[in-house]
């Protein structure tokens, strides 16, 4: 079954070479029962490691079955760990977190088998423990840890038994069940290969190999080989070897991640310090954007309410190079203006109108509010049509009609839950009739309430209340967003021309373009939340340094326990994907918890401080996924550096 010829092994400690193995050359036949004796440092568990594909030779052949092993590649050697040996160590290595019946099924994970639960059930009943399966290996004596590992070694059913000093930590009675049950599985098939240094062991075998000094110094057969390997065990190895290059790993992602909550859960203060960098950085990405969001369509939707694609025409001072004329000087605006820029045909309305302060009174209630005096058009300029009652019409305005349409802040204050259409209101003493409520459009900002206003027709505030002659300001509504640029230039020049000015003359008016303040304000909210998108995405990547930090101490704590797998059959890419899925999950859960940390921050904001705020899927998504990908990004060096870990190496790692 197996032969080496000329094996050599040299272990470099600095500039000292030592010679672990010096020109082995060894045949064992199939069903035998083989014991490697010889003192430390002999290297009898050298060569078991190098049989059973733990390490590999400095020169010299390896073959099983006429198949050259010394060449294949590590992966391949891998998959020949978990098919076709099964290891029994002197100091158990049984996983501390799992259960004894999770450990006889680690090798079955990696042979991407669907039976775990049922094949490692059968084995741990085979050597008498099938009542201590669920327990954890601290909870079982030495010899029961012992026969959990021969359950181990047994599961996928191997052709060969490494064990080495299967006895050397246990007492008489356990000693003697163990060696029991290696007669047992050699009796039925199994060829088993046993380093011991007590000769008493020894004895128990049918062929005691002595070494000494790396050299094979004596090797006796007590008895023939009786028991032949059941008939098609040379078809299958020779399966397993020559199909070794093209298997693939089948490890389940399930398996994976179970094994990640699990060594995650089993260090659950520092899981959650690891944690808490990407929990905070989520926390403040989500909070941020929706601060963010929430600003910028506070501020869309008070533009909005101010006027769509809307200009607004001011009068200016006359003025010459820059220096103000005198103040009779004083340009001024008219409702004639008014009605020639609502005929250029980039305008949609114009709407002239004044405004002041007035006194307004109702029974018993009264208090100065804004009072504006406007066109019809305003209801469409300013999207002001009114909730309860109506708007003012054409022939209102005309006759100069004493009606009014108030704000939800003026309807409170004066009528409080009662309903105000069709009351009186004086207004500086005059008489006025309610026949509209207008839109709530928002509370005070700056001082300022949109909706403490009253509007009457222009005609009526200009000569029976503020006395004005000419027009305070003029709203102009752009029929598309496209054509605000040309609107603008086209209004430009007509009061231009209609006020006479010269071509070097200077404007007496204002043009105010709500469209670019609206730009303006909206890419000030957008920069301001970049800017601290960009600050709390820093706590995502000390977040992401912090889960690196974790999982290389991780590699270095479970060291032996990525021997083991390795032992067992694990590819480098098992390794890698369990240290990599461990890094996400850890994300993946400081960004669930960031998720809600946010979302409650954003809540208790818009709640309690009373500031807009706006949670979207997409910041939540984009959060989500960047902590994830924070994860998987640090999570790389340490599940690279697991993966490249020598077996052996890993395995004497104290």
């Amino acid at each position: 079954m197996i032969e080496l010829k000329n094996i050599n092994k040299i272990y470099r400690m600095g500039k000292v070479e030592v010679k672990a193995l010096n020109n082995i050359s060894l045949k064992v036949e199939r069903g035998e029962f083989v014991a490697i004796m010889g003192p430390s440092g002999s290297g009898k568990s050298t060569l078991l490691h190098i049989i059973g594909f733990l390490d590999k030779p400095d020169s010299g052949s390896y073959t099983i079955l006429d198949n050259e092993i010394t060449r294949l590649k590590d992966n391949q050697q891998a998959l020949l760990r978990n098919q076709l040996v099964g290891f029994v160590f002197q100091q158990f290595n049984l996983l501390p977190r799992i259960t004894a019946l999770a450990n006889v099924g680690l090798p079955l994970i990696y042979s991407g088998r669907q039976t775990v639960v049922k094949n490692a059930l059968d084995k741990i009943q085979a050597v008498g423990l099938a009542s201590r399966a669920t327990h954890r290996p601290n909870e079982l004596s030495g010899g029961e840890q012992q026969r959990v590992a021969i359950a181990r070694s047994l599961v996928n059913e191997p052709f060969v038994i490494l064990a080495d000093e299967p006895t050397g930590n246990l007492d008489s009675k356990s000693e003697e069940e163990i060696i029991a049950i290696l007669e047992h599985l050699n009796k039925s098939g199994k060829t088993i290969i046993m380093v011991t240094h007590e000769q008493e062991i020894a004895q128990h075998a049918q062929r005691i190999i002595s070494m000494r000094d790396g050299c094979i110094i004596s090797d006796e057969r007590k008895q023939s080989v009786s028991v032949q390997v059941a008939e098609g065990a040379q078809a299958a190895l020779k399966n397993i070897i020559s199909n070794a290059h093209s298997v693939v790993s089948k490890t389940e992602l399930l398996d994976h991640v179970k094994q990640s909550y699990g060594a995650i859960i089993s260090n659950k203060m520092r899981s959650f310090l690891s944690m808490l960098g990407i929990l905070i950085g989520v926390a403040a990405v989500i909070t941020v954007l929706a601060l963010g969001q929430g600003a910028r369509e506070s501020v869309e939707q008070r533009m909005q309410y101010l006027g769509a694609n809307l200009l607004i025409v001011r009068p200016g001072a006359r003025t010459m190079h820059g220096v103000t004329l005198e103040s009779e000087a004083v340009a001024h605006l008219t409702e004639a203006d008014a009605e020639a820029i609502g005929q250029l045909p980039e305008i949609k309305y114009a709407s002239p109108a004044v405004g002041g302060s007035v006194h307004v009174v109702h029974e018993n209630k009264n208090f100065n509010t804004l009072l504006h005096g406007q066109g019809i058009n305003y209801q469409h300029i300013r999207y002001a049509q009114p909730t309860k009652g109506r708007f003012f019409t054409e022939e209102e305005v005309l006759e100069k009609k004493k009606v009014a349409v108030i704000g939800t802040t003026v309807a409170g204050n004066l009528f409080g839950n009662k309903d105000p259409i069709g009351k009186e209101i004086k207004i500086n003493r005059i008489s006025f009739l309610v026949i509209g409520v207008l839109p709530k459009k928002g509370g005070a900002d700056r001082g300022f309430d949109q909706d403490d206003i009253v509007i009457i027709p222009i005609s009526t505030a200009m000569d029976r209340v503020l006395g004005q002659e000419y027009v305070g300001w003029i709203d102009v509504q752009v029929k598309d967003k496209s054509l605000i640029e040309q609107a603008e230039k086209s209004v430009q020049s007509l009061m231009r021309k209609r006020h006479r000015l010269r071509e070097k003359q200077e404007d007496t008016f204002d043009i105010h373009n709500m469209t670019r303040l609206q730009n303006v304000l909206t890419g000030q909210a957008r920069d301001m939340s970049i800017l601290l998108i960009c600050v709390a995405s820093i706590s995502l990547l000390v977040g992401g340094i912090g889960i690196m930090n974790i999982m290389l101490v991780s590699v270095t704590e479970r060291t032996r326990e990525i021997g083991l797998r390795k032992a067992l059959g694990a590819k480098n890419r098992d390794i890698m994907s369990q240290f990599l899925i461990e890094s996400v999950v850890l994300a993946f859960n400081g960004g669930f918890l960031g998720i809600m940390l946010g979302s409650g921050i954003s809540i208790t904001i818009s709640q309690f401080a009373k500031w807009p705020t706006k949670i979207s899927f997409l910041s939540i998504l984009l959060a989500f996924g960047f902590s994830v990908t924070i994860g998987l990004l640090f999570g790389l060096f340490p599940a690279n550096k697991a993966a490249k870990l020598n077996p052996i190496e890993a395995l004497r790692y104290e």
